[in-house]
């Protein structure tokens, strides 16, 4: 009986309303794109995981789902992680300058660590926090620790 694989994030999608302009904003986030034969999409290196960019209407009609207007909160956020707690303004004001949007600022917050929201040109919501308990590994890589079932 063959094995069922085990479910891993390689790759996330973000359904965008203009190609061209998602494609400035994560290039000037500083992501590097992947330029590979795909047309029409648009691939980046995030880490461990791929950002692709595909137009809204395509990935909708791809999904075989009616493409309607986006909520202004879809119940999703995406999260960048990072090493100290005053590079959460510093990336926020990066993505504010490459043209998203602040929604909340950088601030201490209830857990120990320091977190911000902004959105990106389509509305994607992004946390981005420094979170003191979940440190790097060597390969830069969140870590997560496990202090066993309850």
């Amino acid at each position: 009986m063959p094995s069922v694989p085990d479910l891993r994030l390689h790759l996330v999608t973000l359904g965008v309303g203009d190609l061209a302009r998602a494609v400035a904003f994560y290039t000037a986030m500083g992501l590097e794109r992947r330029d590979c034969d795909a047309q029409g999409v648009a691939f980046f290196l995030a880490g461990h995981v791929v950002l692709s960019l595909f137009p809204r209407d395509r990935l909708a009609e791809d999904a075989t789902l009616a493409d309607t207007p986006p909520q202004l909160f879809r119940g999703l956020s995406l999260a960048c992680n990072v090493a100290r707690a005053e590079e959460v303004a510093e990336l926020l004001a990066r993505a504010v300058a490459a043209g998203g949007g602040l929604v909340k600022p950088a601030q201490s917050v209830f857990w120990g660590g320091t977190s911000g929201y902004f959105t990106d040109p389509d509305g994607h919501l992004w946390e981005v926090a420094h979170n003191p308990f979940f440190p790097f590994d060597a390969e830069d890589r969140l870590t997560v620790p496990d202090q066993g079932s309850a």
